[in-house]
C-alpha cells in the first residue's frame, strides 16, 4: 500500500494556554513519548512530535492513517478525554499535513509572523525522532524539505521583516509600566533559548541590575556574565522576589515556580509597588491566580500576542510570495510521494517493466538454447531470438495503435514516436 503522512495537533489558534500546557512534552520526555506511541499501533509508523510554547502536533506516516487513534494517545498523554481534546485539534493528510509543515517551518503559522525560532525547535524534533529510531523515510523527507523550503522563503522574501519578538513585547510593555527601565531591576528564570532573547532586549535599556535564576547554576552564570549580572538558585526566589521590579520567566518545570503566596508577600515587602511579570512558559511557571493582583502585572505568550501584531501589515506582501514557494515545495513532495505508491508511481512502475523485459529476455533465451542444443543453425536461432524479442517489445504498441477510437490512436502514436523513433531524431554518427 502507498505510504500517507498526517498530522494531529493543537496551536494557539486553537486551544487555550492551561490546555496547551498540558501537551507539552520536554525534551527528555521525547524518546519514550514516540515509543509509546508506535507500540500503540498494531502497524508502528514513523512518528515525530513538535512541542514548543505555541504548538504541539504529533507527525506520522504509515500505510494507513490513523487520525482517531493518534487522537486518543494524544488525549491520554495529556490527562484528558478524546472529546473533550477533539474540540481544540486540526487534523491534516498528505498534501495538507505537508502544506502545514512548510508554513511552520516557514513561521508563517507563527503566532510572530515570520519568527525564526520556530524552526529550530522543529530541527530539534527531527533529532529526537531520529534518536528515537521513529523518523523514517517519509518523515524525513517532509522535514527535510520544510527546513529546504523554509529558507527559500527567508532568503528571497521579507517575511521576517519588521518583525517583533516575545522578548521585544515584553520590553515594550514594561515601558509602559515603569517610565525609565535604567532604573529597575529584573529577575530572569530559567537560561533556556528564550530567557537568553529575552534578556539581551532587556540588557540593550540598561536595567539597574539582572539576576537570573536557573536549576543549573554554571548555566545562569554563563548567561549572567554576558550583562554583568549574577545567579541565584530557584530555592532561593521566594524569600528573594521583593526585590525585583520585573520578574521574565520560562522554564521546562511541569510546575509552577512562582506561586501566588510567594507573590503576596513579595508585595508586601514592596510596599504594594507594582511588580511586573511576563510568563513565556508553557506550562506555566508563575500561577495564573496571580493576576488577580492589584499591583502584579501579569503577562502570558497570549497576552502578548496583540503586541507581536505590530508590523503584520507591512509583511503581508511577503506572505503572497511565501505561499507560492510553499505551493511549489507541496507539489514537489507529493510527487515524491507518488513515486514511491508500489501500485502507481513511477518507481513501481519502473521495476514492473524492467521485470517484464527480463521474463520475455529470459523466454527467449531459453527458447534459443533448445534450438542451439538440436544443433539448428546459429544464424537462423541468432534472427528468431531478436525477431521474438522485438514482437514482445512492440506486441503492446500495436495494439494500442491499432485501437478504433480516434484520440486513443492519436495518443498512442505520440508515445510510440517518443518511445521508438528517437534514432530518426538524434542518428547517432557511424
Amino acid at each position: 500500500m502507498p505510504m500517507s503522512v498526517w498530522a494531529l495537533g493543537i496551536n494557539h489558534n486553537t486551544a487555550p494556554l492551561d490546555l496547551r500546557g498540558r501537551f507539552a512534552f520536554a525534551v527528555e520526555q521525547m524518546g519514550p513519548a514516540l515509543h509509546g506511541l508506535r507500540q500503540t499501533f498494531s502497524q508502528h509508523p514513523e512518528a515525530a512530535i513538535i512541542s514548543t510554547c505555541n504548538r504541539t502536533e504529533v507527525y506520522c506516516a504509515s500505510d494507513r492513517i490513523d487520525i482517531a487513534h493518534t487522537l486518543d494517545w494524544l488525549a491520554q498523554a495529556g490527562g484528558v478525554s478524546s472529546d473533550a481534546l477533539r474540540q481544540y485539534t486540526y487534523t491534516l493528510q498528505n498534501d495538507t499535513a505537508a502544506r502545514h509543515a512548510f508554513r511552520v517551518a516557514s513561521g508563517l503559522d507563527s503566532m510572530v509572523l515570520g519568527e525564526a525560532q520556530i524552526l529550530g525547535q522543529m530541527k530539534d524534533a527531527v533529532r529526537a525522532a531520529e534518536a528515537a529510531g521513529s523518523l523514517g523515510t517519509t518523515l524525513n523527507q517532509l522535514f527535510q524539505r520544510s527546513f529546504s523550503v523554509a529558507k527559500q522563503v527567508r532568503s528571497s522574501t521579507e517575511i521576517g521583516a519588521h518583525s517583533i519578538s516575545m522578548a521585544a513585547a515584553a520590553v515594550r510593555l514594561a515601558s509602559q509600566l515603569f517610565e525609565d527601565i535604567g532604573k529597575i531591576r529584573i529577575l530572569f528564570v530559567g537560561a533556556g533559548e528564550m530567557i537568553e532573547l529575552a534578556s539581551t532586549h532587556f540588557a540593550a535599556r540598561n536595567p539597574k541590575q539582572i539576576v537570573i535564576a536557573n536549576r543549573t547554576m554554571e548555566r545562569g552564570e554563563t548567561l549572567a556574565s554576558r550583562f554583568g549580572g549574577s545567579v541565584m538558585k530557584l530555592a532561593d526566589i521566594p524569600d528573594r522576589l521583593h526585590e525585583f521590579d520585573a520578574v521574565i520567566s520560562c522554564t521546562a518545570s511541569t510546575l509552577p515556580i512562582i506561586g501566588l503566596g510567594a507573590v503576596e508577600r513579595a508585595l508586601k515587602k514592596r510596599r504594594h509597588r507594582p511588580m511586573f511579570m511576563v510568563d513565556l512558559a508553557v506550562p506555566r511557571d508563575i500561577e495564573p491566580e496571580v493576576k488577580a493582583l492589584s499591583d502584579a502585572y501579569l503577562y502570558t505568550v497570549d497576552d502578548l500576542a496583540s503586541v507581536v501584531q505590530t508590523g503584520q501589515a507591512q509583511r503581508q506582501a511577503a506572505v503572497s510570495q511565501a505561499e507560492a514557494i510553499i505551493d511549489e515545495g507541496v507539489r514537489n513532495f507529493m510527487h515524491w510521494l507518488q513515486q514511491r505508491d508500489p501500485h502507481y508511481g513511477v518507481v513501481s512502475l519502473i521495476r514492473e517493466v524492467q521485470d517484464q523485459t527480463e521474463q520475455w529476455r529470459e523466454l527467449e533465451l531459453a527458447k534459443a538454447r533448445k534450438r542451439i542444443a538440436k544443433g539448428d543453425d546459429v544464424e537462423a536461432v541468432l534472427e528468431a531470438l531478436s525477431r521474438g524479442i522485438t514482437q514482445k517489445m512492440l506486441h503492446g504498441a500495436m495494439t494500442e495503435l491499432r485501437q478504433p477510437d480516434l484520440a486513443t490512436q492519436v495518443h498512442a502514436s505520440d508515445a510510440v514516436r517518443r518511445f521508438y523513433l528517437r534514432s530518426n531524431r538524434n542518428t547517432p554518427k557511424a
